[in-house]
């Protein structure tokens, strides 16, 4: 009988974070770099609620802290996206290559 043990949630975790790595590196839109960016956060959280649950803490400091993440990984995606639809309104494009012109 196969067992999930802490191995099998780091594993889990470093793959969404190299996607996410991935994705930011290789996207060019706004919108792509957020998801990656997404991903590498939510990478974090599986790690700090697994080693929360696998090295028996009775305070759950893993959960409460994954759960400040979230709040902030939601806050910081709707003022990306405020930015991203700014970006659009005035250039027509959420290429980040083309928000450069925005500078001066």
């Amino acid at each position: 009988m196969l067992t999930i043990g802490l191995t099998h949630y780091l594993i889990v975790a470093a793959v969404l974070f190299c996607t996410g790595l991935f994705t930011m590196i290789t996207k060019r839109n706004a919108i792509g770099i957020l998801i990656g960016v997404e991903l590498v956060l939510n990478s974090a959280n599986v790690n700090l609620v697994a080693f929360d649950r696998y090295l028996g803490s009775e305070r759950m400091d893993g959960q409460i802290v994954a759960l400040f993440a979230i709040v902030l990984a939601a806050a910081e995606a709707a003022l990306a996206v405020g930015i991203c639809i700014n970006v659009y309104k005035n250039l027509a494009t959420i290429d980040v290559d083309s928000a450069s012109q925005l500078q001066g």
